[in-house]
């Protein structure tokens, strides 16, 4: 408990290098913040430490209300918002971002290549699972699950487990008979 004081005590000084910290919200001592100005969290917001956010060229990083981070989160957003939706709660060693490095080139680094941006969005009361990477181009529905250690690239539709390298769908939430049940890779049911 007074660790979380202490986190709170931190995060009142944080305030000065974030555009938006919500009430009830606390951040654990991060390890980068870039950009800023350009990042919003809303309330009630728990990130526990070590924490990296970075926004490039215009872009955004918005955590909407009551949401839940484990440690260890890196955030990456460029040219447009990365937006993490209410309710979610989302494991430790986790990586989401909405940038892919271009590589066209060969004969320069892929560090100096242009950046691919690609929408990205986790959507409400979702759960990623811990060391999971989301990558550019991700869009999750409403309750969806992924798994530990997933890989996870595309668009899932609401109510739906994801797991895997590349992760697919495994289950999803079957409206007529009230269960979550098991799936194709396509999200068909068996």
């Amino acid at each position: 408990m007074i660790t979380k004081v202490f986190w709170l005590i931190g995060t009142f000084f944080l305030r000065i290098r974030i555009r938006k910290i919500g009430l009830s919200s606390y951040v654990g001592r991060p390890l980068l913040i870039l950009g800023g100005r350009h990042i919003f969290i809303g309330n009630k917001v728990r990130i526990f430490p070590g924490s990296r956010m970075e926004t490039h060229r215009g872009g955004e990083i918005i955590l909407e209300n009551n949401i839940s981070i484990g440690q260890n989160l890196h955030l990456i957003s460029s040219n447009e918002p990365l937006v993490i939706s209410a309710d979610t709660t989302i494991s430790g060693n986790v990586f989401i971002t909405n940038i892919d490095h271009d590589y066209q080139q060969l004969n320069v680094h892929i560090l100096d290549q242009p950046y691919i941006i690609k929408t990205t969005r986790i959507g409400k009361n979702c759960f990623i699972g811990y060391g999971a990477a989301i990558q550019a181009g991700t869009i999750l529905g409403k309750h969806c699950v992924v798994g530990a250690n997933s890989v996870v690239k595309g668009i899932f539709p609401d109510f739906c487990v994801i797991a895997g390298i590349p992760a697919k769908i495994v289950k999803r939430y079957n409206t007529d008979t009230g269960q979550w049940e098991k799936t194709n890779a396509n999200g068909d049911f068996n």
